[in-house]
Parts: structure tokens; sequence; C-alpha cells
């Protein structure tokens, strides 16, 4: 399991509407902000999972074929959001805190209606009418205030009057953008319900985990203007969920018990590697002993020092579930990052076998052959992690470790090359243009080597990345 935080930053901009909205009706306060997102966790585990939820909600929306990829961020909230229509980023708390697999996938669906609605195209065509609109504002209530202030006292009318266009303008402007979100929050919502209900499947959870915001929210929104929510007001939003939702002939449809225990493994492995050893145990009490609560402590047990009792811990959930794996991987990567590189490749080579070579753990496996630091590890290391990175070019630990690989082998070309793809991921775009121009003048002219480098080298700042 590789529930780490992966080093390349993820763009944020447009990360959901009512963001968007807030950089048009401020921009002045947006422009001193860096626009870089947080880190995403990598997992192979929940990756598999979150793509097994929302492979059947694509196909219902016709978006099987774009390569829709789930992104997890590394925040502790309750959220789920697109971006760039292409991607479902859900907070790793989104997962923690659904208690059934339908309510994230209820969530899911919600989110795939905005792609299949093309929300965010029409969104950045507002927002671009809406600067238009807010710039003619400015000039004219400029215009009035500078006539004012030529007129002198005599003209001070025109001169407030000119700050009262471009405020009412201005108001005008977010409101109208407001009821458009909202308008699109509720479009979203029954396109969910309508992928939920083509796949055969209830969307109680859906229903479960709006009405939770809501009660959440009804005291805050109490005597609140409804016309500057950004999303419907909370009880006419789940009043209106519900009716669709209940008409569906799968609302009282359960999930499947093996499902649903595989969803309950993700939450136990996201709570031991994210929360406070304390946390962990007040979830999952030494009294607990299912199967997602041994889970928890064994991984809990390794990160927080004794490596020992994991192992036994570990090598007793693999008697249970022997083709499990995940459970063989936590195996490896408890024993090297436990100081023990060796004795991880058994578990680690398992795991990737089980899991039909998923990249991710393949790259934990070429991190365990490198780090034994024995050559006669190298070629095999460098065969494994290229196949890894050529399926998976977007996790910076597969090239770091090919750079390791091929330095000990002398071929410093394809070293400095690997460190450049690396760096360049990681959003260190000067060391990544460095390493690549160094590598360009090892490998000869023209050579594939060489095309990527001098790729990298003319490369424009991933998006959200800022240009050193």
């Amino acid at each position: 399991m590789q529930l780490r935080i992966a080093l390349r930053q993820t763009s944020l901009k447009f990360t959901a509407l009512t963001t968007a909205l807030a950089l048009v009706v401020a921009p002045m306060a947006a422009t001193a902000q860096e626009n870089r997102g947080p880190p995403v966790l990598r997992d192979a585990e929940t990756e598999q999972l979150l793509r097994e939820y929302t492979r059947p909600i694509l196909r219902a929306a016709g978006l099987e074929k774009q390569n829709i990829q789930m992104v997890i961020i590394n925040q502790s909230v309750f959220n789920a959001f697109v971006a760039d229509g292409r991607r479902i980023f859900v907070n790793y708390g989104a997962i923690l805190q659904s208690e059934t697999p339908n309510q994230i996938i209820g969530v899911m669906a919600h989110e795939t209606g905005h792609l299949a609605g093309g929300h965010l195209a029409k969104m950045r065509e507002q927002m671009a009418q809406a600067q238009t609109q807010m710039i003619i504002a400015m000039l004219l209530g400029a215009g009035a205030m500078v006539a004012g202030a030529r007129g002198g006292g005599s003209n001070s009318g025109l001169t407030n009057a000119g700050a009262a266009m471009f405020s009412a303008q201005g108001e005008v402007i977010r409101r109208n953008l407001l009821s458009y979100v909202r308008q699109q929050e509720e479009n979203a919502d029954k396109a969910g319900v309508k992928f939920l209900n083509t796949t055969g499947q209830s969307s109680r959870g859906m229903w479960e985990t709006f009405k939770r915001f809501t009660d959440e929210s009804l005291f805050a929104a109490r005597g609140s203007d409804p016309y500057v929510q950004s999303h419907p007001m909370p009880s006419e939003r789940v009043a209106a969920l519900q009716e669709l939702a209940r008409s569906s002939p799968y609302w009282d449809k359960k999930d499947d018990p093996a499902l649903q225990l595989r969803h309950d493994m993700v939450r136990a492995k996201i709570s031991a590697f994210m929360e406070r050893q304390d946390t962990v145990y007040r979830r999952y009490p030494m009294s607990n002993n299912s199967l997602p609560s041994r889970y928890a402590h064994a991984i809990a047990t390794y990160r927080h020092g004794d490596l020992r009792s994991a192992l036994a811990q570990i090598d007793s959930l693999i008697q249970q579930q022997p083709n499990n794996p995940y459970f063989h991987e936590v195996r490896g990567q408890a024993l090297l990052e436990g100081g023990k590189p060796q004795e991880a490749i058994a578990p680690l080579k398992k795991a990737v076998q089980l899991s039909n070579n998923s990249p991710l753990i393949e790259m934990m496996l070429g991190q365990a052959l490198v780090a034994t630091g024995n050559n006669a590890y190298t070629d095999e290391a460098i065969t494994i992690l290229r196949a890894a990175v050529a399926r998976e070019s977007e996790a910076p630990l597969g090239y770091t470790q090919l750079a390791i690989a091929y330095g000990r082998k002398g071929d410093y070309a394809q070293a400095d090359l690997a460190s450049a793809q690396a760096a360049y991921l990681r959003g260190d775009n000067k060391t990544a243009r460095d390493l690549a121009s160094r590598a360009k003048t090892r490998f000869a002219i023209g050579t594939p080597g060489w095309v990527k480098a001098d790729d990298i080298v003319s490369a424009k700042p991933l998006p959200g990345q800022k240009s050193n």
C-alpha cells in the first residue's frame, strides 16, 4: 500500500464552480494567491475501488471512453469536485466519512453530472461574460465619478451616482452568476440520479449525504438570502432530491456485502495512515476483531515502530485472505520502510502478481530492489520501473527510482532524463530543465532520449505550477 503524499501538485483552478465564481467576483484578492493545489494521495487499493465505483456511472453518462481519472486529495473534510473535464477529485475525508459504498457512489454520480453536462466549459463562458460586464460597469462608474470630481461640489451627486452604478452592477452580476451555479448544481443532482437508475443502483446514498450536510448547515443558513447562496438553499435542495430519489425502483436496494467489506477495508486503511494513533484506536478499539479493524491495527502498529508485532498481525490477515494483493503490499511496505528492503521483495512480487501488475505496487517493488544496494537487482529494477511508468506516467517515485538504478549502471544520460522527469512532475521546473539540458548533451541528437529531454526543456509548467 502506498497511501503517501504524491509530490506532483494538481491544478485546482475551477476546482468547484463556487471557487471559480469567487475568482471573478474578487479578482484583485485572487491575484495575490498562488495557483497551486494540495498534494494528492496515491494508493492502489483505494484507487481501484473508486474506479470500480465510477466505471458504470461513467458508462451510463457516455463518458467511459474519456479516460476520466479519480484523484484523491489530501484533505480530511468531506468534499468532491471536478476541475478540468477529465478528473474527479475526491478528498480522502469523503471516503473516510462515507459509511456505505452507495454514499460515495452517489457523490461520484453527482460530479459525473457536472462532467456530462459540460458545466465547467459553460461556467467559463458565464465568467467571461461577467468579466466583460464588470469591466464595462467599472468604466461607466469611473467615468461618472471623474465627471463629478471635475465639476466640483455641484456635481457630487454625479460622483455618488458613479459609485452606486458600479456597486449595483457588480451585485447584479454576482447574483446572476450565483443563480447560474445553483441551476447547475440542481442539474447535476438530477443527472446523478438518472445515472444511478440506469445502472440499477440506489440514490439513497446521495440523498443521505446531502441531507447530512443540510442538517449541519441549517442553522447557518437560517434567515439568509436564497439569491446569494452558491448552492440551492439546503432544505429545498434536499427535499427535491428526496422526491426524485424515492421515485426510483432501486431506492431500497442495499450494497453488496462483499463491496461493503471492501469499502470498510479502505476506510480502515485511510484511517490508519492519515489519522493519529489514538484516533485510529477510538475508531477501531482492540475489542473490535473485524477484518477492517485488524487491518487498521496492523498498519498503525508498523507505522508507530513495532515492526515485529505488525508483521505478525499482517500475516494473520494474509492467512485469512491469501489472495488479497493489498495485504502482501502492506507487508512489503512495512519491511521496506522498516529498513529491510531485501525481505520486502518477496511480498511485493506477490502483490504485483495478485494485483494484475498494479503500476503503483511495481514502483514500490522497484524501490525495494534499488534500496538493497545489490547491483545484481539493477536490471530487474529498471525493467519493472520502466513498465510501471509506461502505464502510470504521473508518479514521480517511479522516475526517481529509475534515475538511481540507471546511475548505478553508469547510464548517466538515462539517469539525468529520469531525474528531470521526476523533477518536472514535482513541479520543480528549473531543476527539470537543468537536468534535461544536461541529458541532451549525453544523448545523440534525434534519439528518443534526446527528444524526451528536449520536450522537458521546452515544456510549459503543468497546470497549477509556476514557471521558474
